[in-house]
């Protein structure tokens, strides 16, 4: 084929482009053919991947799945099923027409696309490179309300994934829901435990012999949940099954992202880690939703004052166009944050999570915006009698904090959940106030504190979450007096804290306590958990981190 794809994009859409019918193989092997119900790519570096073409009789290897993947002579595709979005192209929509299936190759380039409903899957190779590109645009959420994509490798190929997400050993023995595994030593894994915040990787991928398979992520600007989000990446069983998230409703704090594209690139090594991903030649692909770097805008600023040098600082940048986040120079206070999608954003200040301010930015293309005079608010500036762990978003600093990302609460390794009474002076946050207060496991939770004097005037006592379950919230009594119950705040309804997120809407309480409810000397604090709901243990009613 060589009419430029360039030019086949002008007098036609990607759904009506001619399909691929062979071309002269090149001297490397690169190029695309069909062969029977698949496409056949050759990228030119002793990596050769098929893309079904049709359904094959079979609705675990369907149109538009990867179907081979070899490396090096071998396959790494498990051969009983495909990888894809979510459970495979067909029926990603009710009344869904059938998924169409073209190739187009433009010299060093090749693109298949894979029209399913409304979404739009791309798969590209650039001669020479191990790497299989893909980007996924949809207008509308797909069946069952989540958008991902699932490398599928048979585990005796690629064995040493995470260790947290690896389920072999057992024994199939579920501790909660269908995603959720103990062992007989008493430690849990989960695909869940496999997270990552969004900000802290750029890949991720597992290990086997002189091969490894890695997914290297894009700016990730359509996704939803900023820069703080977790959810699952792997999953240890028969397969290793990779999976790269685009939207996911777990822990959701957001409404999801449409009408954007997102890339991400499947990268074959001999076993290290993945290099940059050079994706500049997309501009050329045709890509629905592709935008630039010359459509693109910046946003720049600087922090006035109140930066802690203990704490981490990350503006946050969000708006119906994506999401982007950037790190604060902790020298100067200046961030800058570059390659943008035009439109209307929020930005947020954040004190490690916590938000500590808030702005908005205009982007433009090819302009830079100025976002300057962002001050904190933070309420660890404020005096305080007394205080237990840190204002920054997180309960990583309270008893298990360590360890509430990659395993389940009831996982041996956690320390017991109920402890003694904390006494302020005396008493360890991290070895001594759990990170989490279940109203079925560890309830009524007592703070001693002493005065040296009874207090003039009211005070007020602050408790930050930042996420909660089963309308969850804390009810706060001392000496006798109890505080009015407040209502509930707005968290993600789905499970949380039991599959290694702690994120949600981070919500401080603030109660009045009358200045005749405090004496000099000994005081005592309990604080509870109510709610209108009943659970059970681990998915009773809870917050997360007292702050």
């Amino acid at each position: 084929m060589n009419t430029p794809l360039a030019f086949l994009l002008l007098i036609a859409s990607a759904a009506t482009l001619p399909t691929s019918t062979g071309c002269a193989a090149a001297e490397d092997g690169f190029g695309v053919k069909e062969d029977g119900e698949t496409y056949v790519v050759n990228t030119g570096a002793d990596l050769i991947f098929r893309v079904r073409r049709g359904s094959g009789g079979s609705s675990l290897r369907g149109a538009g799945d990867l179907f081979s993947l070899q490396y090096h002579g071998i396959d790494y595709q498990d051969e009983t099923t495909g990888s894809h979005i979510n459970s495979g192209f067909g029926g990603l929509y009710d009344n869904q027409d059938d998924v169409t299936v073209q190739a187009a190759q433009d010299g060093d380039f090749i693109r298949i696309t894979v029209h399913a409903g409304n979404l739009i899957h791309y798969y590209m190779a650039h001669r020479g490179d191990p790497k299989i590109y893909m980007a996924t645009w949809f207008s509308q959420e797909p069946k069952p309300g989540l958008v991902r994509f699932i490398v599928r490798v048979p585990w005796e190929r690629l064995p040493h994934g995470p260790e947290a997400a690896d389920l072999h050993g057992t024994d199939n023995h579920p501790i909660e829901a269908h995603d959720i595994f103990g062992r007989p030593d008493g430690q849990t894994r989960s695909k869940h435990y496999s997270n990552i915040r969004l900000k802290d990787w750029r890949y991720f991928g597992a290990t086997g012999s002189h091969v490894g398979l890695w997914i290297v992520r894009d700016n990730n600007e359509g996704n939803s949940g900023g820069p703080f989000y977790r959810s699952l990446l792997d999953q240890g069983a028969s397969d290793q099954e990779l999976t790269y998230i685009i939207n996911y409703g777990e822990g959701q704090t957001e409404p999801f992202r449409t009408g954007i594209l997102n890339s991400y690139t499947l990268v074959f090594t001999d076993g290290n880690a993945p290099g940059r991903v050079e994706t500049s030649w997309f501009s050329r692909m045709g890509l629905k939703g592709y935008v630039s770097s010359s459509g693109r805008g910046s946003v720049a600023g600087h922090v006035s004052q109140g930066l802690i040098p203990e704490f981490h600082y990350t503006v946050g940048f969000s708006g119906p166009s994506g999401q982007y986040w950037t790190d604060v120079h902790p020298e100067n206070g200046t961030f800058q944050c570059e390659d943008m999608v035009p439109g209307l954003y929020r930005v947020t200040l954040h004190k490690n999570e916590l938000e500590v301010a808030r702005s908005t930015a205009a982007v433009s293309a090819r302009q830079e915006v100025s976002v300057n005079g962002l001050s904190p608010d933070d309420p660890e500036a404020d005096p305080a009698l007394w205080r237990i762990g840190h204002w920054d978003g997180s309960p990583q600093e309270f008893l298990n904090g360590d360890k509430i990302t990659t395993m389940h609460p009831s996982d041996i390794r956690m320390a017991p959940w109920t402890t003694s009474p904390f006494v302020i002076g005396r008493s360890s946050a991290h070895q001594d106030f759990p990170a989490y207060q279940w109203m079925d496991v560890n309830n009524d939770r007592h703070i001693r504190f002493s005065l040296p004097e009874a207090p003039s005037s009211d005070l007020i006592l602050r408790v930050g979450i930042t996420d909660s379950a089963f309308h969850g919230r804390p009810s706060p009594s001392i000496n006798g007096w109890e505080a009015k119950a407040t209502d509930a705040s707005q968290q993600p309804t789905s499970r949380t804290l039991t599959v290694g997120t702690y994120r949600g809407n981070n919500v401080t309480y603030r109660f009045i306590i009358p200045a005749d409810v405090l004496h000099k000397g000994e005081n005592d604090l309990s604080l509870r958990v109510i709610s209108g709901n009943k659970g059970i243990r681990f998915l009773s009613d809870c917050f997360k981190s007292l702050e």
